[in-house]
C-alpha cells in the first residue's frame, strides 16, 4: 500500500505569504493523491484561497495561528515570541507526531532557531547541518553544511557526511553516492588539520560510507561527487557565489542578445538550446533545504519562491519524510563513533609513547 504522509506547512511564511504557501500546495497536490497537510496561519486569509483550489482543499485543515514570524525577526528574538505563531505550529505538529515533516519559507534563522528548541538534536549528533541540492554536469549533487553554523570540527564533518548521504538516497535516489571533502586541493596533504583528520574518519574501513577524497571549489558544479562536505561558512560563499555566477551568466546572454541585430536573430535560433538551459538552471528546481539531524525533517523553501518552487520543497520533504532518515544514519553514526575513539585511543598511545 502506498505511504499516506501528512505534511505541515507553515502558512505565512515567505516574501508572498499564503497566496503563495497555497498556491504551491495545489501544485503539489495535483500530482500527489496521497499526501495531507495540515496549514498554519490566518484562517480568515487560507480560508478562501484553499477554497479557490480543486485539488488542495479536500486534503488540507487549517490550524489557525493569529501571529507570523517577520522575515527580518532576529532568531532569538522569534523565539522568545515564537508561541501562537504559524512557524511554531507547524514545527510543534512534527514534534507531536502529526507531520512527518514541516516546510516554511520563512525567517531561516528564526526557523533553525525553533526547530532545534522544539525538536531537539538527534542522539549521536553534534550540531544540525543545512543540505541542499546542486544542479552538476552529472544532475544533482547535495551539499552541506550551507550556513546553520559557521564552523564545524572533523567528527562533524564526518557526521554532514553520513547525513548528506541519507539525503542523497532519499531526494536524489542514488544507491550508493560518493562523498567528498571541500578543500583547497585534491591531494591529500592539502587542507588544514581539521580537514585532513576528517578524511582519516571517513576513509576508515569500518565506516561503510563511499568516501572518494578531497574536492576543489569547481569540482562542485562538474559533478565530484554525490555528496559535498564542508563547514557552513565555506558552504554559504559557494553557494552565494555560484547563484551569483548564474545571474550574472543570465544578465549577459540577455544582454548580448538583444544588443544586435545579429544577436537577435543568433538568439531566435537558439531558442530552444536557451530554454533547455533555462530550465536546467532553474533555481525554483531545486528549492528546499533540510536541516539535517534534527528529531524530524524540516525542510527550508527559499522566502522568494514562486508556486512551481514551493512546490519542489513539499516533494523534497515529502521524499524525506518516506525514507525514515533517523533509523536510516543510526547505523553509520554508531560505526563513526567506534571509529572516532578507537582513532583517539590510537592517537592517545602514540602520545604516551612519545614522551
Amino acid at each position: 500500500m502506498t505511504e499516506i504522509q501528512v505534511i505541515s506547512i507553515d502558512g505565512m511564511g515567505g516574501d508572498d505569504g499564503a497566496q503563495m504557501v497555497v498556491a504551491g500546495i495545489e501544485r503539489y497536490a495535483k500530482t500527489d493523491p496521497n499526501t495531507r497537510f495540515l496549514v498554519f496561519g490566518d484562517e480568515v486569509v487560507l480560508k478562501p484561497l484553499l477554497a479557490a483550489t480543486e485539488h488542495a482543499k479536500a486534503r488540507t485543515e487549517i490550524r489557525h495561528a493569529a501571529k507570523s514570524v517577520a522575515m527580518d525577526a532576529k532568531p532569538a528574538q522569534a523565539v522568545r515570541q515564537g508561541k501562537g505563531t504559524s512557524m511554531w505550529g507547524a514545527i510543534e505538529a512534527v514534534k507531536k507526531g502529526e507531520a512527518s515533516a514541516v516546510v516554511s519559507a520563512g525567517n531561516t534563522g528564526a526557523l533553525m532557531a525553533m526547530a532545534k528548541l522544539i525538536l531537539r538534536t538527534m542522539e549521536g549528533i553534534h550540531r544540525p547541518a543545512l543540505c541542499a541540492s546542486w544542479p552538476t554536469a552529472k544532475g544533482m549533487s547535495a551539499v552541506l553544511d550551507l550556513g546553520a553554523d559557521i564552523t564545524a570540527d572533523a567528527e562533524q564533518l564526518a557526521e554532514f557526511a553520513i547525513m548528506g548521504e541519507a539525503f542523497a538516497k532519499a531526494v536524489h535516489h542514488k544507491e550508493n553516492p560518493s562523498i567528498g571533502l571541500l578543500n583547497i586541493g585534491s591531494e591529500d596533504m592539502k587542507g588544514n588539520d581539521t580537514l585532513r583528520y576528517a578524511a582519516s574518519l571517513l576513509s576508515n574501513d569500518d565506516l561503510t560510507i563511499n568516501y572518494t577524497g578531497f574536492l576543489e571549489g569547481n569540482d562542485i558544479s562538474f559533478g565530484g561527487a554525490d555528496v559535498i562536505v564542508t563547514d557552513g561558512f565555506t558552504g554559504n560563499v559557494a553557494l552565494k557565489t555560484a547563484e551569483g555566477a548564474a545571474g550574472l551568466i543570465a544578465q549577459l546572454l540577455k544582454t548580448y542578445l538583444k544588443g544586435s541585430v545579429f544577436g537577435m536573430l543568433g538568439g531566435m535560433i537558439a531558442t530552444p538550446a536557451l530554454k533547455r538551459l533555462k530550465d536546467r538552471i532553474d533555481p525554483r528546481r531545486v528549492n528546499g533545504a533540510v536541516f539535517l539531524g534534527l528529531k524530524g525533517i524540516v525542510v527550508k523553501s527559499h522566502g522568494g519562491t514562486d508556486p512551481y518552487g514551493y512546490e519542489q520543497a513539499i516533494r523534497v520533504a515529502v521524499d524525506m519524510g518516506s525514507c525514515h532518515f533517523a533509523e536510516f544514519i543510526e547505523p553509520s553514526l554508531a560505526q563513526l563513533k567506534l571509529v572516532v575513539e578507537a582513532t583517539e585511543k590510537k592517537n592517545l598511545s602514540a602520545t604516551e609513547a612519545a614522551e
